[in-house]
């Protein structure tokens, strides 16, 4: 049976890499029973065991009490933020782990913004308290100026790195120490005398925060009323769930120490599956908004936050369910794609392991394997009621690299992968580049491209050569130009007779192409004009200069001629595309280069150098703005071919805190000087590709 809605939630773990969100998974799991000690549980793909850190999303269903948990945990890389985009989103609940000795890392700040964004409340627990260098005040004080938010210390330390023994319970006023076997089973101290004054004046001064967010509460505790354990938490957990306060708590995950007190709280605090925000949704059919609150009685509906790929087991689609229920052999609707899918196995899911179950219903995670057509981001939902979830927003791919197969004959191999990896990762794209004959790769950044690359090497048994992607350049011509071409060949029977007289001219950039025809007198008969338009054609594929196609030109057909015998379709579109070839070597051919929109955001110390950085890579500034606290937005327009490692010294300028999206805006002309080394480096590239 089931546990009730209010007795369901989800908590997603965010923070920096190494604060230590995994290995709070899995304190939780071994102080609950459901695993024997800590280590492998949640970060269990090979590559992760080898990197020591998670590089995609991890869930954990547990009960502690009669309370069901869950619990995801996040990458702390910058590279996978996706990951914590999908995890904040299905998450009820936010706990920010922070590192004791390190404080507020940058992403610390940046997953703390994406809650912020989402309108998620958010709690945090001070970890590593056993290590050297460990400081709760000072982690405390950095969170405060950082965030500027109401920090309420409900836990504290006793002790710090070596000689750290145990954890304050503030409200209760109750000490615990912590067992060396890690087991989490403390039991119960006396609070050190050098502590008690403080834990006496920090108990007094959280009553009085939280009263404070409480009228009624107010007036009792001003009329002498003492006020009990449950009064507080029930006060408590609605100014946690408005935003008006955020719950600190403190310990060592690796030691399993703070932990029976930060569950304890999850219990009287977190937001449960039908407290948290309601889910804005639109029908499928006539667009129409419904509001989705979790109730199992109303039509399923669900959405895929992760999708682990695997070549032999198939794929596994870890779904949030916000409404109804599912059980083994129901069928669905995935309403993102239109396509219908079926339940053929429902998981529970804790770490690496995944237990077989009938039914799930609204609140839990679940996992369900081999869905046909789902990716990550899809809404299910029930047949008679298909909604839609709207999508979320993800950082646009920000760096782009070459993958060849090393044997020619994995190249159905490496295609077939990289769908399939495309699937798991909205901010992963992939194309063939039929202009440069490359398969190109691109993602947030250097570490998240080398895992996927990895990746392709391990699930998909494919060896590939990585390098640099060759930018789509394009020609086109500054002036206008009168050109002919006529083709004549005798070759013993019929010949081949075409003649065409063509004017060039530039057109606005970002029109593309026209061709018109204003012929006079039958000069090229109208059934060869079709002919003449697809040489012309032909010939865009290939510019003069480098081989790039060619853009926003017009060419009009203005004269000609052709013999009764000897002309033939063939014919025409030879002289159209030797006429467009030499009307451009006359009309100044010249190098158009994509142009992004640029969007950085970084601390407002590092604004300047940030500017001065983009202007020295031909950018063209368009401004700035504030952004989130302490940061500055600077918006500009830059030449693609000058982002390629960007990211990399926008690390070193912001010392790892800035970051940036851009997405294509225009084309626009190659400075001369650039223009000639272009045209070198393409021209030896094709002679070596010919050799």
């Amino acid at each position: 049976m089931s546990l009730p809605l209010e007795k369901r939630k989800t908590v997603t773990f965010i923070g920096h890499n190494g604060s230590g969100k995994s290995v709070l998974a899995e304190a939780f799991l071994v102080r609950t029973g459901k695993a024997e000690k800590i280590g492998g549980i949640m970060n269990y793909d090979p590559l992760e065991v080898e990197k020591s850190t998670s590089l995609s999303n991890a869930v954990a269903t547990f009960e502690y009490g009669d309370t069901q948990l869950t619990v995801i945990d996040t990458p702390g890389f910058g590279d996978f933020i996706s990951e914590v985009i999908l995890g904040v989103f299905v998450g009820e609940n936010i706990l920010s782990v922070v590192n004791a000795s390190a404080g507020v890392e940058v992403q610390t700040e940046r997953t703390w913004r994406i809650a912020q964004e989402q309108m998620k409340p958010v709690m945090v627990f001070i970890n590593q308290m056993d290590k050297e260098r460990a400081d709760f005040d000072q982690t405390l004080d950095e969170l405060k100026k950082t965030f500027d938010i109401k920090m309420l210390p409900l836990a504290l330390p006793i002790g710090s790195g070596e000689s750290f023994t145990g954890v304050v319970d503030v409200l209760s006023q109750k000490a615990y120490q912590f067992p060396a076997d890690g087991s989490g089973k403390t039991t119960e101290m006396a609070i050190p005398d050098s502590m008690k004054d403080r834990v006496k004046e920090l108990f007094e001064k959280t009553i009085e925060d939280i009263v404070e967010t409480d009228e009624n509460l107010m007036d009792r505790y001003l009329g002498g009323e003492e006020l009990g354990l449950d009064l507080l938490g029930a006060a408590l957990k609605k100014a946690y769930l408005s935003g008006q306060v955020v719950p600190v708590f403190v310990g060592s995950a690796l030691k399993n120490a703070g932990t029976g007190i930060l569950l304890d709280w999850f219990v009287r605090l977190c937001a449960s599956a039908n407290e948290g925000r309601p889910i804005k949704t639109t029908m499928v059919e006539g667009g129409s908004e419904v509001e989705i609150v979790p109730n199992e009685n109303e039509p399923f509906v669900g959405f895929i936050f992760k999708a682990a790929v695997d070549p032999f087991i198939g794929k596994q689609s870890f779904i949030k369910l916000y409404s109804g229920k599912i059980a083994t052999g129901d069928s669905f609707v995935n309403s993102t794609k239109g396509s219908s899918e079926k339940a053929a196995h429902i998981y529970a899911v804790v770490g690496k392991e995944q237990k077989e179950i009938a039914e799930a219903v609204a609140g839990d995670i679940i996992s369900v394997p081999k869905l046909k057509e789902s990716s990550v981001g899809d809404s299910l939902s029930h047949t008679a009621r298909k909604l839609l979830i709207p999508a979320l927003t993800f950082p646009e791919p920000m760096l782009s690299k070459s993958v060849k197969p090393v044997s020619k004959q994995d190249i159905d191999k490496i295609s077939n992968g990289l769908a399939r990896l495309s699937e798991s990762d909205p901010t992963f794209v992939w194309e063939h580049d039929t202009e440069t004959g490359e398969t190109v790769i691109s993602g947030i950044g250097s570490v998240h491209l080398d895992v996927m690359i990895e990746r392709l090497k391990r699930l998909f048994k494919v060896e590939v050569e990585v390098g640099k992607p060759k930018i789509a350049y394009r020609e086109t011509v500054k002036e206008l130009a009168d050109a002919e071409y006529k083709h004549k060949k005798q070759t013993g029977g019929h010949g081949q007779y075409g003649h065409v007289k063509i004017k060039m001219s530039p057109l606005p950039r970002g029109t593309g192409f026209e061709f018109a025809q204003t012929i006079f007198g039958g000069s090229v008969p109208y059934n060869y004009i079709p002919s003449v338009e697809k040489g012309v054609r032909s010939g865009l594929k290939k510019g003069v200069l480098a081989g790039y196609p060619v853009v926003d030109v017009k060419v009009d057909l203005y004269d000609g001629s052709y013999h009764e015998v000897d002309s033939s379709d063939m014919a025409f579109q030879i002289a159209a595309v030797q006429a467009f070839k030499k009307a451009m070597d006359i009309a100044k051919p010249t190098l158009l280069e994509p142009i992004m929109e640029v969007e950085v955001s970084v601390p407002d110390e590092n604004a300047g150098d940030a500017m001065g950085e983009i202007t020295s890579r031909r950018g063209r500034p368009l401004g700035m703005e504030s952004g989130s606290k302490g940061f500055q937005v600077v918006k500009a327009k830059v030449p693609f071919a000058e982002m390629l490692d960007f990211s990399n010294k926008l690390g070193s300028i912001t010392s790892g805190k800035g970051y940036f999206t851009m997405k294509f805006s225009e084309y626009s002309e190659v400075p001369g000087n650039i223009q000639e080394k272009i045209i070198a480096e393409r021209k030896k590239e094709l002679e070596e590709a010919n050799k």
